[in-house]
């Protein structure tokens, strides 16, 4: 087990956040944004920033070289559907996406917004590390929060 403190400063204990996401033991702000039987896209839990999407698999497993093809074909044809929403409801230009294999979280995608204040901190993958931070620490307010939930609605709707 391993403690993951939530956006809300909540802490909780997993031994795997994306298996406690994926199968709804732990709650995302906001809901599932979409869901089938391979993948759930989710606000991500610990930074409030509107249209940071998660794509997370369901089944338990770390390398993109581990997909099926199935879930290969239905992983691209999702982030390329989420990216289109998050362009034509929440009007964001640029996106950071993110992955990785030495995490203790299951396979996922980070889908990161690129924000006008985030330039602040550079504008350079190394740059995105102080501005979760700083989204975590300075955006978690009602205002703020009112405004991630509104994104999600939206994000939601816009695949259905």
């Amino acid at each position: 087990m391993r403690q993951v403190i939530l956006a809300n400063g909540v802490p909780i204990e997993v031994e795997c956040l994306s298996c406690a996401v994926t199968s709804g033991i732990v709650e995302p702000a906001g809901g599932v944004i979409y869901e089938d039987e391979f993948f759930h896209a989710h606000q991500d839990v610990a930074y409030p920033i509107p249209g940071l999407v998660i794509l997370a698999s369901k089944r338990h497993f770390y390398c993109m070289d581990e997909l099926t093809e199935e879930e290969s074909s239905r992983y691209i044809q999702l982030i390329r559907r989420i990216r289109e929403v998050q362009r034509n409801e929440l009007k964001i230009d640029h996106v950071y996406y993110f992955y990785n294999e030495d995490t203790t979280h299951h396979f996922h995608l980070w889908m990161v917004p690129r924000y006008e204040w985030m330039k602040h901190f550079g504008q350079s993958v190394e740059s995105l590390r102080p501005a979760l931070r700083h989204a975590r620490t300075e955006m978690n307010n009602e205002e703020n929060n009112n405004y991630v939930i509104k994104s999600i609605e939206k994000l939601r709707k816009g695949m259905l």
